[in-house]
């Protein structure tokens, strides 16, 4: 090995440790007189990724998880935060939301949406084209507490046009330009968005979708398409454009149930029916996103897709400034309280905001889980058991026992709120 490459050898081992790539890496580093940096307890604990539940103690250093036990004394630690008992998981992951406040017409600041989410890492769901996202990754991600993800949009500008729809003129997707910013921004960018529906492609048929999936290829990195659907221009469009989705690319608003502009049901359930082509989408490993937002999340949709076969994979809430202020609140933790409410365990519900979009990005190791070496990331929640009554999109209502509401959030092992971190931290 020549000096050159036991350098390279040297600082891969170093950054590989640092942010706990090899098991033990955070642990090993502390030593008996150590002390955790944050120590959370009386935590009732809910880690799906590792089957863990039951009530521990959380010891943070440096930003990672580096003990969870039944039990750590709080002279331990630096700082101590009491959970109350609440249950705590880790940090909930928005796969789908808008978060360039200032950049496009829709976003909201991502730690301003902290106290209704606990959300500690969000994706910016198509907010920047390649004409803005240089903006969003330069003053809105590094800004931000909270861990910050994008899928770059097809158009240009991306919805800085909003309510204006953004590919009526078909010359705003640029394959060339959105495949240049994903690889140049493969740390932090997914993929590529690309909405669907008629009130926003017109009748320019699959030609949006083809260009977003020649834009990921482009790109020469590993990328997603994140297809968003409404009321597609006909019934048959629906059907195709599943069927061009690749493995492991993203439908969201699956249960969505806006019309077309002619009133029509276009969706992946026709007539109470589950298309085909939705079934066999699910099979080969597209991933469905229920990502709420004001107008994408239909009970009756919901419930027919479920029971023919087609659960989602992923909650999102497709949160934004108009969508915040809607009858359906989709705030991440009252639509997870919907899909525990349509019958998926608390367990199902906490995967899939945490783990499985943890997945779906594939940037950090052990991101989604409370296991050691893990970034420490958690979400502190308040279980309320109790009649609820929950309002979909197309002002469907429907009935719950029960229903989770924020109590805390600790970003890489910074609390928001107290224990106040002196001197602060940026992470």
């Amino acid at each position: 090995m020549d000096t050159y490459q036991r350098r390279q050898f040297l600082s891969l081992g170093a950054s590989a440790a640092a942010v706990g790539l090899w098991p033990g890496a955070a642990q090993a580093a502390m030593g008996p007189n150590d002390k955790f940096d944050l120590l959370l307890r009386n935590a009732n604990v809910l880690d799906p990724s590792q089957g863990l539940a039951g009530t521990r103690d959380i010891g943070m250093r440096y930003g990672l998880i580096e003990l969870i036990a039944p039990n750590i004394p709080a002279e331990r630690a630096n700082r101590v935060m009491d959970a109350g008992g609440k249950l705590v998981t880790p940090g909930l992951i928005d796969l789908h939301c808008h978060t360039y406040p200032f950049g496009s017409a829709i976003g909201i600041p991502a730690d301003e949406l902290v106290a209704h989410q606990c959300t500690t890492t969000v994706v910016s769901a198509g907010d920047a084209g390649a004409n803005n996202f240089a903006g969003f990754r330069r003053f809105i991600a590094p800004a931000s507490r909270t861990r910050q993800y994008a899928f770059v949009h097809i158009a240009l500008a991306g919805l800085a046009g909003f309510p204006v729809p953004e590919l009526f003129n078909i010359d705003y997707a640029q394959p060339e330009a959105a495949a240049r910013v994903v690889a140049e921004n493969a740390d932090m960018v997914l993929g590529v968005k690309v909405r669907m529906s008629e009130n926003v492609i017109a009748r320019h048929g699959l030609e949006p979708l083809k260009r977003a999936i020649q834009a990921c290829e482009m790109s020469g990195v590993p990328a997603r398409v994140m297809c968003h659907i409404g009321g597609v221009a006909d019934r048959a469009l629906m059907s195709q454009i599943l069927d061009l989705f690749r493995p492991g690319d993203v439908l969201t608003h699956c249960y969505s149930g806006a019309p077309n502009n002619a009133g029509d049901g276009t969706n992946i359930v026709q007539d109470g029916k589950l298309l085909p082509a939705a079934l066999a989408a699910k099979r080969r490993g597209v991933i469905f996103d229920i990502g709420h937002g004001g107008g994408s999340f239909d009970y009756t949709i919901a419930e027919a897709a479920i029971a023919q076969g087609c659960p989602p994979d992923t909650i999102s809430s497709d949160v934004h400034v108009f969508s915040g202020n809607s009858p359906g609140m989709p705030y991440l933790p009252w639509v997870m309280s919907k899909l525990i409410g349509l019958g998926f365990g608390l367990p199902e519900v906490v995967a899939m905001a945490t783990s499985v979009p943890a997945r779906v990005i594939n940037r950090l190791p052990k991101h989604g889980t409370l296991q050691v070496g893990a970034p420490a990331d958690l979400s502190i929640l308040e279980r309320v058991d109790g009649p609820v009554e929950f309002v979909d999109t197309r002002n469907n209502k429907r009935s719950g026992q029960l229903h989770l509401r924020p109590a805390g959030t600790i970003v890489a092992g910074v609390a928001f709120g107290r224990p106040y971190q002196a001197p602060f931290s940026v992470r």
